[in-house]
């Protein structure tokens, strides 16, 4: 008689993908904006990482994690703060982006306009510059931030 078959255990994997960690960074802009059919000369601040940080030498905007029990808004007047040292006002939320990095990490950033009163102080950067819209393609920036990159480019958004 034969044997039943059996079924082997299953290999999958029990483990749960971690949540997504939420990110907030800013839109600083300067200058004025155009009038319908005037090119846009405004300009973004943008920053670039340290070379002994993970992603090295890449550009992003400035921001950072939230902490538990802070509202995105309260996380990115907290950030400018430590970053900058600047006290910022928060604008509307441009757009949230969601991107899964190769190692399996995911990041989820909400992305405002914010205006400042002080002076910017380069705390923890490599670079710091003030870039047209036009020209953020050129820079390298972070994975996550590559279709805000192209919208702005292109005058969508703001």
């Amino acid at each position: 008689m034969k044997e039943p078959i059996r079924k082997l255990p299953s290999r999958r994997s029990t483990t749960v993908a971690a949540p997504a960690r939420r990110v907030v960074a800013a839109l600083l802009l300067r200058g004025d904006k155009p009038q319908p059919g005037e090119s846009d000369q405004r300009e973004v601040l943008i920053c670039q990482r340290r070379p002994d940080q993970a992603m090295a030498l890449k550009w992003e905007f400035p921001g950072g994690k939230i902490e538990p029990g802070e509202t995105a808004e309260q996380a990115l007047i907290r950030e400018l703060h430590e970053e900058l040292g600047i006290e910022a006002g928060i604008g509307r939320n441009i757009t949230t982006i969601r991107h899964s990095y190769r190692n399996g990490s995911m990041i989820e950033i909400q992305f405002f306009t914010a205006t400042f009163v002080g002076e910017l102080s380069n705390r923890i950067f490599h670079r710091m510059l003030w870039s047209p819209l036009t020209r953020l393609p050129e820079y390298d920036f972070l994975a996550a931030d590559l279709t805000l990159i192209r919208d702005l480019a292109r005058g969508k958004l703001l």
